[in-house]
């Protein structure tokens, strides 16, 4: 089972604090089995929270990035455009 992530870990904290409090106050809860009961809805909460957080996902070895600006070296597509503006490729550094 692969280790939760920070974000993961505040998302989920943040949500069983924050979630079992909203709902002590609005349910009024007095009795222990009442506070119980909001308790767990919060801590299932915040573990679903905490589960679908998105993961940052790194690019796997192979696959290509495509990128709108041209690759270095590979040249204009049209001739006639670059001949036009020559100093276009110096603004974009």
């Amino acid at each position: 089972m692969p280790r939760p992530t920070p974000a993961q870990l505040a998302y989920g904290s943040a949500t069983v604090v924050l979630s079992t409090f909203a709902m002590l106050l609005l349910s009024q809860a007095r009795s222990g089995l009442g506070v119980a009961v909001v308790t767990v809805a919060g801590l299932v909460l915040g573990l679903l929270v905490a589960v679908t957080v998105p993961v940052a996902r790194t690019s796997r070895p192979g696959r290509t990035v495509r990128t709108s600006r041209p690759v270095a070296g590979s040249g204009p597509a049209d001739p006639a455009r670059a001949q036009a503006r020559p100093h276009a490729d110096s603004l974009h550094g």
